[in-house]
């Protein structure tokens, strides 16, 4: 995660947090960064004049002073739910880490009341998740969903079927999911040209922070006709 993307989970999480705050050490440990890190952070935020208190020592930390500045949230228990089943229906979807905090901070400008009626209908609608779908870790998927986002090269290790290991480099494109697994699309600069790497076969990932020009989408082939956008019907 880069230091605007990191500021900003900072802002968001100290909101959620409310008045109880946060020390260094349990966001250092959400991030997966040192406490060192928070710290610098911290003093960024707060000359850019967020209105973040610290306190130090024992039962320290920071919090955010003020209301927050989220707006009215019109959601129905209904519509919360509802986005709560698709999530799940996901599974390890690509950025369904975003998709859950977006959830959390509807349900933290929900009333009380909306709340308490968004848990009791939720109790009433389960899902067992299909078996034998195929994932990647946690930080390959979210280095992925970053480069797919930023428009970033990736450079990957591989296993293919045979259990052959090749590194490349590659320029992500899009994210399908078929066969119950998930695919990157991209063209890979190794190879010069259009391949699908199953998600789960990626051994490693690192981005480049190199940035690439998109190409041609007609060069990556039309999808199927039952396939679909995440915005599609």
């Amino acid at each position: 995660m880069d230091r605007p993307a990191r500021l900003h989970a900072l802002t968001e999480e100290l909101r959620r947090a409310g008045a109880r705050g946060r020390t260094a050490r349990q966001l250092a440990a959400q991030l997966e960064v040192t406490t060192r890190t928070i710290k610098r952070d911290m003093a960024v935020l707060q000359a850019s004049g967020v209105a973040i208190r610290s306190a130090a020592g024992p039962g320290g930390g920071y919090a955010i002073t003020g209301s927050s500045t989220l707006p009215p949230v019109n959601f129905t228990p209904a519509q919360a739910v509802s986005v709560a089943l698709a999530l799940k229906a996901g599974g390890e979807a690509p950025f369904a880490a975003d998709g859950r905090a977006a959830l959390a901070k509807l349900l933290d400008v929900m009333d009380p009341a909306s709340r308490d009626r968004v848990a009791k209908l939720g109790a009433r609608v389960w899902i067992r998740p299909a078996t034998g779908n195929a994932s990647a870790g946690a930080r390959i998927r979210a280095v992925v969903e970053e480069a797919l986002e930023r428009d970033l090269m990736v450079s990957l290790r591989y296993v293919d079927r045979y259990g052959d290991r090749t590194e490349r480099i590659v320029e992500p494109h899009m994210l399908v999911h078929t066969g119950r697994a998930w695919f990157l699309v991209a063209w890979c600069r190794t190879r010069d040209g259009v391949r699908w790497f199953r998600m789960d076969r990626v051994s490693d990932a690192t981005i480049t922070r190199q940035s690439f020009v998109a190409r041609d989408p007609e060069l990556f082939g039309e999808p199927p006709p039952d396939a679909r956008s995440v915005f599609g019907g």
